[in-house]
């Protein structure tokens, strides 16, 4: 198979849990939503149809979680082999975090296979300071991956925390951030693919996601979350769901709102790039 080519014989999605939070920078917890995702996404609740009426009960090759080194400094690099074999099987990926630091390793090990990749970044904050207490912080990793140029273009939406040193970057690295305020700027812009999300639940309000580290109020709804992914029309070959931490709220509502994106996600990664079906009233 090709570099970049992703299988059209089956619709499958490769899911992969990253259970590292090693780089949080107020709470630990993230590492242990993979687990709590996937519980969520099988819960006796719901079921495995999207909205668009696609069943989703064999859609998904499970990697399993990673199995992390003890030593801190070769988790970057098992996270990027990693991610690079799982990729090598020709499905789209979602990653299931883990703080939001693993993106900057996971997009490593997308660079092999996919060139140009455009970023779609859901987050309250834009997480480009060039150092907050040490370079590989969790608010640092877009910094990281638009300087080693892991992505011709990073678009954010939600974001609606942004100081003076991340606005520089921002301009810096020619970064498109749609604050909340300015929401509907989204629909106005022409992404094109490969295309890769970068979901921080934390882009959702509180009210809707209480399980994550950051509150930060006057956030998104988990319709306009829903509603943005629906309507895209261009290839995505990866994704990741970052910094949920269940020890924050410990009932099931913030997991079974991933669960939700991540059904929503894998369809639309399954589409690549069509309208979704109109069956459903």
């Amino acid at each position: 198979m090709n570099p970049g080519q992703i299988s059209q014989s089956a619709g499958t999605v490769s899911l992969l849990g990253i259970p590292f939070d090693a780089h949080s920078s107020y709470l630990r917890g993230p590492a242990l939503a993979p687990s709590r995702i996937r519980e969520a996404l099988y819960y006796g609740s719901s079921n495995l149809w999207t909205e668009d009426g696609m069943d989703l009960a064999d859609a998904f090759h499970d990697a399993g979680d990673l199995v992390l080194p003890t030593d801190v400094t070769s988790v970057y690099p098992e996270i990027e082999r990693v991610v690079r074999g799982t990729l090598a099987l020709g499905y789209p990926l979602i990653c299931l975090g883990g703080d939001h630091s693993i993106t900057y390793p996971i997009l490593r090990g997308f660079q092999d296979s996919f060139a140009d990749i455009t970023i779609l970044h859901f987050d309250a904050h834009p997480d480009l300071y060039d150092d907050l207490d040490g370079p590989l912080s969790h608010a640092c990793q877009f910094a990281r991956i638009m300087e080693n140029h892991l992505a011709r273009r990073l678009v954010q939406v939600g974001i609606r925390t942004i100081n003076g040193h991340q606005l520089e970057q921002a301009q810096k690295f020619g970064v498109e951030v749609i604050t909340m305020r300015n929401l509907a700027r989204l629909a106005s812009l022409q992404l094109t693919g490969p295309l890769y999300i970068s979901f921080d639940v934390d882009a959702l309000d509180p009210a809707f996601a209480p399980g994550v580290s950051h509150y930060e109020a006057g956030g998104m709804s988990v319709r306009e979350v829903l509603t943005i992914i629906q309507q895209l029309r261009v290839p995505i070959v990866g994704a990741d769901i970052v910094e949920y931490n269940p020890t924050r709220y410990h009932q099931t509502q913030t997991a079974m709102v991933c669960g939700k994106v991540l059904k929503e996600l894998t369809a639309a990664m399954l589409r690549r790039g069509n309208p979704p079906t109109e069956g459903w009233v």
